[in-house]
């Protein structure tokens, strides 16, 4: 937001001097302290020496050049100067500012003589972008003749020009009083111990008989207030010369006296209003309601933009303000319609100001791609109780607008509903300096917050309560109101000091597991992804997860809308990220928050759970390397045994895929297994890697399983001895059950009981496979002789046989 020293001047007598710029980079100092960072700093009005005004006396033309001209000016001398010019917009008579050879316009360009196409121009006719005095380059600038300036004064003098400092601030913080004039000015004034006041408008359109407005407010919690006014006898024309270039240098188009007001009104006092022709206006009133589905409206920027439902087809709540037959004249808070805009013929005008639900804008404004200067200071909050003001203000400059006689007001209808209270706060002294490290007593602390509004008086308790002034929408609780102190106090002056609180902070016991788990994953070389909450709508169906999905009413992007129910999108669209930069063998591992529908009978909140996923697409990864995995996992946080219950899970493989359970309680964790090739295709993956192992799990259930209590085994000093076992069993058999059954039988002498080889075809038949276990076996005493391995052995294929459908391979 532009902010020019002068007009903050109108509220506080600041000594700030625009040509000094030291002087005015300590009030830029002042602003970024107070948090209205200033980004940039200028200064206009100077480097107008030399820049004198001219009457054009001859136009014309050029031999060889069709796009400049030869133009001849009086400047005041005894002859006329001869110049050449590009611009088309003025004609013979007109007065325009002339910079004579020697000047230095803004910018340091200095004007020289130069010869264009056999014409010597002696001097440059100026835009009003060249010389700061607005955005306009399209022509020259054409002065109002109104000025009764003659040929040959200086350009400063004829306009009144002052030289000004433009602060560029960007105001961050959701802080709806600093997108104004005085806003900006009461938090400066307040730093530098200065007298602040908004004046009240002395001059205001005389009373008529004009009837009042017909205004009425069907949605009332999206427009909890509104004000409207009808001025009669307005005569739209340019505006005065100074209020066009308060404007300009805001970063303003000056349009015409009745827009310009309500822009100006806006930039002042932060409070945005719009003025409808009434004539245009079917009914001569306003309704406030909510836009029916489909409901189409052309904007003040000539778009048709279709209200009252989403792009896929949901409804939406918009606001409408509408003409009192109940045609869609505006979107409520954002643009007005171009039915009922302000022309040149307009004589009679009905002003609204109103303060409109913020959120109820923002989500408007976002869906429809459209924000404007008064979406962005109505999404914010406005104050609901400066309406009256803002409309006497309004009248205030469009009846000293020097174009023809005053206009008449008629009488202000103002339609309140549940405007929201000032709320009191009650502010704790020791809180406060708590907080900040100070030592500030209770006379300190209300010295800051008077001079910005904040009204306090103690409590008897060691404390204050504070009332929140209307316009500070956003200060609602007492961390707020020390926020203020802070700012006022100034954060330079808070000295480092240690914390007051006896507290020492320490990691809970679900944070150590939780950081302790990601050191495993990282261990086996997987490397830890942040991944984005909301995916894409289709996401979850392209995994293979069915159902409705939940979608986020107000999301920051159209493709980004819905909450993800795994975390699986998220790795596979992160591997194939990785495999378009040449690094597809990775393996990637998250733990982040999924969503589910909300439990019956329970609170109207999605179900939001921590998942643990593990993406492994590194050489040779495979369903294998993820139970390999999994098993490193619970081994070292010594979990009590989870099977792996076989079976299809979503997105994975049908027949490479399981459910991991626990044992003792049949509390399923996750899943287990390969990723579909035909998912990892809809990612972008077939071709870029061979197979993706995956492990997904509640993160919480896994850190509630029971641990086993840590057995340390010495080291067998004797040789060990290995033997391998195949068993032929049904596809249906679970490896992860055959293997319980195996450590079960093979006893504490086994040392290792590792699946090596699974083998499918040749004489295996349909519907069946071969499993391979190694068995190491070793006595803590003594070396153990043949007929006690093959006792193990046959000990082992016995209990296989008997707890399973399988048999021996080779029997």
């Amino acid at each position: 937001m532009r902010v020019p020293l002068s007009w903050l001047r109108d509220f506080a007598p600041f000594e700030t001097d625009p040509t000094d710029v030291s002087s005015v980079a300590a009030l830029a100092a002042t602003l970024s302290d107070l948090g209205m960072v200033v980004d940039g700093m200028e200064t206009v009005g100077e480097g107008l020496g030399g820049v004198v005004v001219a009457r054009v006396t001859e136009i014309g033309a050029i031999k060889g050049a069709d796009r400049i001209r030869r133009v001849l000016v009086d400047a005041g001398g005894e002859e006329s100067v001869e110049v050449v010019c590009g611009a088309w917009n003025f004609a013979v008579g007109d007065l325009v500012p002339l910079a004579t050879v020697g000047a230095v316009l803004p910018g340091d360009f200095t004007i020289t003589a130069r010869r264009m196409k056999g014409v010597v121009s002696h001097g440059m006719l100026c835009s009003g972008r060249e010389l700061r005095l607005s955005e306009d380059s399209a022509g020259i600038l054409v002065l109002d003749a109104a000025t009764g300036a003659e040929p040959g004064t200086p350009l400063s003098e004829a306009l009144g020009l002052e030289p000004d400092a433009i602060f560029d601030l960007d105001i961050e913080t959701n802080r709806p009083d600093a997108l104004s004039m005085a806003g900006v000015a009461r938090d400066a004034a307040a730093r530098l111990k200065l007298p602040f006041g908004i004046p009240e408008p002395l001059v205001e359109a005389g009373e008529g008989t004009e009837k009042p407005a017909r205004v009425s407010v069907e949605a009332s919690d999206l427009c909890p207030r509104l004000a409207a006014r009808v001025l009669t006898g307005v005569t739209v024309g340019p505006s005065p010369r100074w209020l066009a270039r308060r404007l300009a240098l805001a970063g303003m188009r000056p349009i015409n006296s009745v827009v310009d007001a309500s822009n100006y009104v806006m930039l002042e006092l932060g409070q945005p209003t719009h003025p409808y022709d009434l004539d245009r206006l079917g009914g001569g009133g306003l309704l406030v309601r909510r836009a029916r589905p489909g409901e189409v409206l052309v904007s003040l920027d000539g778009v048709s933009r279709r209200l009252g439902a989403a792009a896929d087809g949901s409804p939406a709540d918009d606001c409408l303000i509408c003409d009192a037959s109940g045609q869609a004249v505006g979107i409520a808070g954002i643009m007005g319609g171009e039915s009922t805009e302000i022309h040149e013929e307009t004589q009679r005008v009905l002003l609204e100001a109103a303060h409109f639900a913020p959120m109820a804008i923002a989500r408007t404004s976002k869906r429809l791609g459209l924000r404007s200067e008064a979406s962005v200071r109505f999404e914010r909050g406005t104050d609901p109780e400066g309406i009256p003001r803002a409309v006497a203000r309004f009248c205030q400059l469009v009846a000293t607008s020097g174009a023809g006689a005053a206009p008449v007001a008629g009488e202000l209808v103002d339609v309140r509903a549940a405007v929201p209270p000032r709320p009191a706060v009650r502010v704790r002294v020791g809180r406060v300096n708590a907080v900040l490290g100070t030592d500030l007593d209770e006379a300190a602390i209300r010295g800051y917050l008077a001079p910005i509004g904040f009204e306090s008086r103690p409590d008897g308790v060691e404390g204050l309560e504070v009332v929140i002034p209307s316009f500070r929408p956003d200060a609602s609780r007492e961390i707020d109101v020390i926020e203020e102190v802070a700012r006022h106090h100034g954060y330079s002056r808070i000295l480092r000091t240690r914390p007051t609180s006896p507290q020492v902070g320490a990691l809970t016991g679900y944070q150590r597991d939780r950081r302790r788990v990601l050191e495993i994953l990282a261990g086996t070389g997987a490397t830890e992804a942040w991944t984005p909450t909301l995916l894409r709508p289709g996401d979850h169906q392209r995994v293979g997860l069915g159902g409705p999905s939940l979608e986020v009413e107000n999301p920051l992007a159209r493709e980004e809308s819905v909450l993800r129910r795994t975390l699986l999108p998220g790795l596979l669209g992160a591997l194939e990220y990785n495999a378009a930069h040449r690094h597809a063998q990775i393996r990637l591992c998250e733990v982040g928050h999924v969503f589910g529908w909300p439990p019956d009978g329970g609170p109207a909140l999605p179900d939001e759970r921590e998942y643990l996923g593990v993406a492994l697409a590194g050489p040779g990864d495979d369903a294998l390397t993820a139970v390999a995995t999994w098993r490193t996992l619970a081994a070292a946080l010594r979990l009590e045994r989870a099977d792996l219950v076989a079976g299809a899970c979503p997105g994975l493989h049908p027949t490479r895929s399981c459910r991991l359970v626990v044992a003792a309680t049949g509390t399923e964790l996750g899943v287990l297994g390969e990723v579909d090739p035909d998912v990892l295709a809809g990612f972008g993956l077939a071709g870029r890697v061979e197979r993706v192992g995956w492990i997904e799990v509640d993160l919480a259930l896994l850190l509630s399983v029971p641990r086993r209590s840590e057995q340390l085994r010495p080291v067998s000093r004797f040789p060990s001895s290995d033997i391998d076992l195949a068993f032929l069993v049904e596809e249906s058999t679970s490896a992860g059950e055959v293997e319980v059954t195996l450590a079960a039988a093979a006893g504490e002498l086994a040392e290792e009981v590792t699946l090596f080889d699974v083998y499918r075809g040749g004489d295996m038949g349909e519907g069946r496979r071969s499993l391979a276990w190694h068995l190491r076996f070793a006595a803590l005493d003594h070396t153990l002789t043949d007929e006690e391995v093959s006792s193990l052995r046959q000990r082992c294929v016995q209990a296989v046989e008997a707890a399973h459908p399988a048999h021996l391979r080779g029997k």
